[in-house]
Formats: structure tokens, sequence, C-alpha cells
């Protein structure tokens, strides 16, 4: 086939390896100045974002503006964003007058609803571009009225968004990619860094809730993002700081209390607080006189991540885990609930239930009779005496089983809690290697320590002594 001479450029190859306008992707920005500074804002496809940018974290990579990415928590926000995008899938076939088959319900369910989803708006430095003289190809786009409305602005394709706020969106987002392209692909679900519950092949109805999930990434499902212009890696990591650090952080308890996405917190809303009359607060009183019987919204939920999880935090909880178990949690916080004093004004004074540590040590007990992979075939029994006979154990200030460490031997066969120690690490012998400092007792009340991964154990082994469950450190 003749080629027309006149449609040959020619010139030097650096010439012709310039980049030009189809290089070029445009973008509809606002500009504004942010203290002083040009800033472009806009809204562009999730997909897209993670196309354009980088993460200023790898020293191989060049200069390092950033902090190290935490795995785990990118997971967690992938988990959420994919969340995010079945419900924007489900939004779109609002719009667009379709039915919203229930495998998108039931798929949103498994992963966690929640009333509403958002992303926080990223910001990012586009290094290459001066702010004095950003001299990118731009059209101006007007109202009827001649009024700006913003600017079509073409970036050059090897120009890089380096991340300052938002580096674990940006690695969650890319967690969701790969798990979506993996799953249309395959047509299973992975079997390693799965974010669904789904296990081996995908039924097709769940299919087509993924693949409407992919196109809302590249489409309809967008993000914010702030861009400043030309910032040196001083002035990244400055901004850096400041967005990180000038903003006043919430309480963990109001965090929690706000959060309508994770199971456990809406078992602590439906069901403890508005079903069982748990009090909750903001924060702990720590006067013991004024207290009111409330337990601190960050404990309530730390007692019940030991409880359903055998974890210290309910960060990862799904539906699939927790709704199985909700039956047996609410029986252990209907027999707390039952113990002469507790959720009442003056709860701390009038027992040691009271406190958040000995609570744990009672959900440590239901955990592995209920839940645990050794749990004992008899467990459901146990399970029971546990909460039947739960008042029991002598919740008292005055107990001298809180105080086991601190007596002597004739001490402790006066009080008859001798065949304690056959319950307790290492036979109730103290070392050098563990801490065994449970608290003090001082002026006829315990208050146990602060350290309650070292405590909530021990504590959970007395329970097990006085209500004869099994030892946990005998098979």
């Amino acid at each position: 086939m003749a080629i027309d001479d006149s449609l040959i450029e020619t010139g030097s190859l650096d010439q012709m390896m310039n980049f030009s306008a189809t290089d070029e992707e445009p973008f509809t920005v606002s500009v504004g100045y942010n203290l002083g500074r040009m800033t472009w804002v806009t809204d562009i496809p999730l997909a897209k974002l993670i196309k354009w940018s980088s993460v200023a974290n790898d020293p191989e990579r060049g200069e390092v503006a950033q902090r190290p990415l935490d795995q785990s928590h990118a997971r967690g926000l992938g988990v959420y964003m994919l969340k995010g995008l079945v419900n924007a899938a489900m939004a779109r076939r609002r719009l667009q007058g379709k039915p919203i088959p229930a495998a998108f319900t039931n798929v949103l369910h498994q992963l966690g609803s929640q009333p509403y989803f958002s992303l926080q708006p990223f910001v990012a430095n586009i290094r290459d571009i001066d702010p004095e003289k950003p001299s990118v190809r731009a059209e101006r786009i007007a109202s009827s009225n001649g009024e700006t409305r913003g600017f079509q602005v073409y970036l050059p394709r090897h120009f890089r968004w380096w991340m300052i706020d938002g580096q674990h969106r940006l690695m969650g987002g890319q967690i969701v990619a790969e798990f979506l392209d993996g799953v249309l692909k395959s047509g299973n679900y992975p079997a390693r860094n799965n974010l669904y519950t789904g296990r081996g092949q995908v039924p097709s109805e769940e299919m087509v809730v993924w693949m409407e999930a992919m196109e809302c990434s590249h489409s309809f499902a967008s993000v914010k993002i702030e861009l400043h212009l030309g910032l040196s890696i001083e002035q990244e990591r400055q901004l850096f700081h400041d967005l990180n650090n000038l903003g006043k952080k919430v309480t963990r308890s109001l965090s929690l209390k706000f959060d309508g996405s994770n199971p456990v917190t809406k078992f602590i809303d439906d069901v403890l607080i508005g079903e069982l009359g748990l009090q909750d607060c903001e924060s702990e009183q720590s006067n013991w006189t004024l207290d009111d019987g409330c337990l601190a919204r960050k404990d309530i939920a730390a007692i019940n991540a030991l409880a359903f999880l055998n974890k210290s935090n309910i960060g990862g909880a799904t539906p699939a885990v927790i709704e199985p178990r909700v039956e047996a949690v609410s029986r252990m916080w209907t027999a707390i609930l039952s113990i002469p004093g507790f959720n009442q004004p003056g709860a701390k004074l009038a027992t040691v239930a009271a406190q958040p540590v000995v609570l744990k040590g009672i959900a440590k007990v239901v955990f592995d009779l209920a839940f645990s992979n050794r749990r004992p075939d008899n467990g459901d029994t146990l399970l029971a005496t546990l909460f039947s006979r739960l008042n029991e154990v002598d919740f008292n200030h005055a107990n001298p089983m809180w105080r086991f460490y601190q007596l002597s031997d004739e001490e402790r066969s006066a009080a008859e809690i001798s065949g304690l120690a056959t319950y307790l690490p290492d036979q109730g012998e103290v070392s050098g290697e563990a801490n065994r400092d449970l608290g003090s007792h001082q002026g006829g009340l315990m208050r146990f320590s602060n350290k309650h991964n070292d405590v909530y154990p021990i504590l959970a082994d007395m329970i097990r002594w006085k209500l004869k469950l099994p030892n946990r450190h005998f098979k």
C-alpha cells in the first residue's frame, strides 16, 4: 500500500518523541487559592484516581514524603470501598429505573451495610506543574452569562499525582480493583486476599453484582481530589503534617457511637442499649464517688470484641460471623446486668464487675466455651452453667480471690482459695517474666490494673475456678 508523503513529518527523534495533544487526558477542575496557593479540585471515577496516582513512601522510587503503608488498614478501607461500590451500583439502578435483585442487598448485608457511604477528599501534588505558570493546555468553561464555571485542563499522561493525604484509601482502591478483576476473570472467589465471605465458584446472581460494581468504579462512583501544584518534597511533608495533626481527633467512644457500619456497634445500639438497658457514656468516670453506673462506649466495644471474636477490637467484624453469635453474647450481658449494683449509680463502689477488665474476663470465658475452635464438647452445657450461676462469683471488693497474688499461703488457706492456684498460670507461682500485678486493694476497694491484657485472662481463670468450669491450663 502506498504512503502519502504529505502525512510524513520530518525532524529530529527527540522532537518526534515530545508529548503532544494525543498524549493528554482532559479533567474538569475548579481553580481556587487555598490560603494563597493555587489548587485544583475535581471529581473523578475511582478507577481513574488509581490510574493517575502514586505514593511517595518508597525510598527506591524517589524522595519520601509519606509514612510507611499499613497493609491491614488499607485492606480494611478496601472492604469499605467495596461496600461503597455495591451501594453505588444499587443507586445507579434506582436512577435508571431498574429493579434491584436480591443478590445486591444480600451481598451488601454480608459485607456490612450502613446508613451512608462516602470517602473524604484525597489530597495530592502534581510536581510537574509550576503554580506560578501552570503551562498546561486548558479551556475555560463559562455559563450562558459569561461566568467562569471551571476549566478543562489537559494533563500529559506521564504526570503523576503524588498522594499526600489518602495513601491508604488509594491502596484500598487498588485492592478492590484487583479483587473485582480476579473475580470477573476467573469466576471464582480468591483463596487469598478475599474481601468477601463467598468461597469457590461465584454464583451467577453475585457475578452481576461484581460486574456492575466494577462498572461503577470506572464511571458512576466518583471521588473528590484536591490537587496542589509544584510543591517541593519539604512542602509535601509540611502539608502531610498539617493535614494529619492540626485537626482534633474525636474520642474513641464517640467514634464508635456514630459508627453504623460495624455489626458489633449495631448489636450494642439495638440489643445492649435498646433492649437490655445498658448505660453507655463517652468516657469513664475516674472519680468513683461520682459514678453514675455507665460504661464508656470504647470499653463496651472492647468487651464485645473479646466475646464475639477473641480480639481486642471490633475491626473486621462481619455480619456472617457476628449474627450467629448474638444470642450467646446477649445471654452473657443479661447475666452481667443481674449482678447486684451493676449499671446503677455508684456501681464502681458496689461491685468490681463495673470495672471493664472484669467484664473482659467474663467475655473471655464466653468465647472459649461458645466459639473457640477448642471449645469443649459440652460447651453449651458449660455456657448455660456460666450464665445461670454467674452471681455465685462474689464480685464484691472484699473478695480475697482478687488479691490471690498479694496473700501469703496461710492467708490463702484461711480464705479457702488455695485451690485456685491450679487454675492460674504457672500454678499460681510468680516469676519476673510475667506480670502478676492485678491491681491494689486500698480503703476497702479493689482497683484493678489498667494493663488489661495482662489482667483479664487471670480474672477469667478465677471465674472458671469458682464455677468449676474446665481449667484452660489442662487439656
